[in-house]
């Protein structure tokens, strides 16, 4: 248990935290050590920015109350935001200002100047201008100081028994559109409920919904592909998926992969 004191004691002669809290394990395991060190005085701040999927809002709430945090959610709708809408490659990096400036204000509030989020030492190795947006703003990252992998943060979830240290890793629902495509409310819509219907289907626990305008691609984990074989249900489904407009459904082969849609589109 070494590596969650650590994680605790980075916590320990801070006198209070905004933890940004995205209903994903890596943030959850900060929460529960933030808790852990500095009670009350530790807040989990969940952003529903309207591209958050319900279930993504509902683990937030869910694992704040396991871990005993106060939870505070904060609303704005990032289709406001003409930068993000536009969906360039630099996407992530308007979201993740955006969040950083709701951040400032609840801390100014709230009297806190500390925040930290759930950046490990794995997502620096990937391109993440999400993580450089909030880290011009100030925001910290007691994952990565304290050396914490993902496979790290499952592990010590898993043994402190936060209930979503298997948790696939999920992103928001604008990742789904390829860049250069314009993010609507209607395509955040229908990637949802479709993924939705996807997973009560076939049971799958990692799914991405690809939206290419009249045509999906769907993508799960490689050792899931198996339980979309079922004709009789991708029948049903890619019924309920035409009345969204999505004309032509189709199951990718090499199964889900992070980032497989950072290109720019014609």
């Amino acid at each position: 248990m070494k590596q969650i004191e650590e994680l605790v004691n980075w916590f320990h002669g801070k006198e209070k935290v905004i933890v940004a809290l995205s209903g994903g394990v890596d943030s959850a395991l900060v929460a529960y050590a933030a808790q852990k060190a500095l009670g009350r005085q530790a807040i989990a701040v969940t952003a529903d920015y309207k591209t958050l999927s319900q279930e993504e809002l509902e683990s937030a709430k869910t694992v704040c109350k396991e871990i005993g945090i106060r939870h505070m959610i904060i609303e704005y709708n990032e289709l406001d935001n003409p930068n993000f809408v536009k969906n360039d490659q630099n996407r992530c990096f308007h979201c993740r200002t955006e969040l950083a400036e709701h951040l400032l204000r609840l801390s100014k509030t709230e009297k806190i100047n500390l925040i930290v989020d759930g950046t490990n030492l794995d997502d620096l190795t990937e391109y993440r201008p999400g993580i450089i947006a909030l880290k011009k703003n100030g925001v910290q990252n007691p994952l990565v100081e304290s050396r914490f992998t993902k496979s790290d943060v499952r592990k010590i979830a898993r043994e402190v028994g936060l209930s979503i240290h298997d948790k696939p890793s999920n992103s928001c629902l604008a990742s789904r559109i390829p860049w250069g495509n314009t993010v609507t409310a209607e395509k955040l819509a229908r990637i949802e409920k479709s993924e939705m219907m996807i997973k009560q289907l076939f049971g799958v626990r990692q799914v991405r919904v690809r939206d290419f305008g009249n045509s999906a691609n769907i993508e799960v984990g490689k050792d899931e592909i198996i339980f979309l074989n079922d004709e009789k249900k991708m029948s049903a489904l890619k019924e309920y998926m035409n009345q969204f407009g999505f004309d032509t459904v189709l199951v990718d082969p090499s199964g889900y992969r992070p980032g497989k849609l950072n290109v720019i589109t014609d």
